[in-house]
């Protein structure tokens, strides 16, 4: 069974960038993507107390929007640069429906300037690859893995991010891999 992404792209981040990411995306998953753009409509999920989105709020507003559009085992991952947040959570980077269609990726706390530290763009995109990747492999069905350096073991902060590799463990590989017979 073949597999794919759309990366759904509300960032501002340069076109070339993003183009680069997705061949490296595409790699890390063996899967085919694909990039558009995309105007969410952030109106529907933020919280003004917080001052935060809600991302499940997005992944409904993408489920609305997406539905019965795409191919069958499509999946649709939104790209943004807003502050996500869960209800039992501060933040998230991302959230995926576990083996469902859509995932949504922010690059707000992957920058170094929410830190207060440089900015540094490499690693901003290095980031943000590996929690597209990440996400994705939920959505594909995988849960997180216990392996330091697989990319899906689970970050709670953004240097656990830059310790993980950019690509699946072999075990992870394998569980892909069954999913997909």
């Amino acid at each position: 069974m073949s597999r794919n992404i759309r990366l759904l792209n509300a960032t501002g981040l340069e076109k070339s960038s993003l183009e680069s990411i997705t061949v490296r995306v595409a790699r890390a998953l063996h899967c085919d993507v694909r990039l558009e753009s995309y105007r969410p409509d952030l109106t529907r999920v933020l919280d003004p107390t917080r001052g935060q989105c809600h991302s499940g709020g997005l992944l409904k507003e993408m489920q609305d929007r997406f539905n019965g559009r795409g191919e069958p085992n499509e999946r649709f991952a939104a790209l943004v640069d807003v502050d996500l947040f869960i209800p039992v959570l501060t933040f998230v980077f991302g959230e995926a429906q576990l083996d469902g269609k859509y995932a949504v990726i922010s690059t707000y706390r992957l920058k170094n300037e929410f830190y207060g530290i440089p900015a540094d763009p490499g690693r901003l995109l290095e980031r943000f690859e590996k929690e597209i990747v990440h996400e994705a492999g939920h959505v594909f069905g995988l849960l997180h893995c216990r392996n330091f350096e697989c990319v899906m073991r689970s970050s709670t902060y953004v240097e656990e991010i830059d310790l993980k590799r950019n690509s699946l463990c072999s075990d992870c590989e394998s569980i892909m891999e069954r999913k997909m017979e």
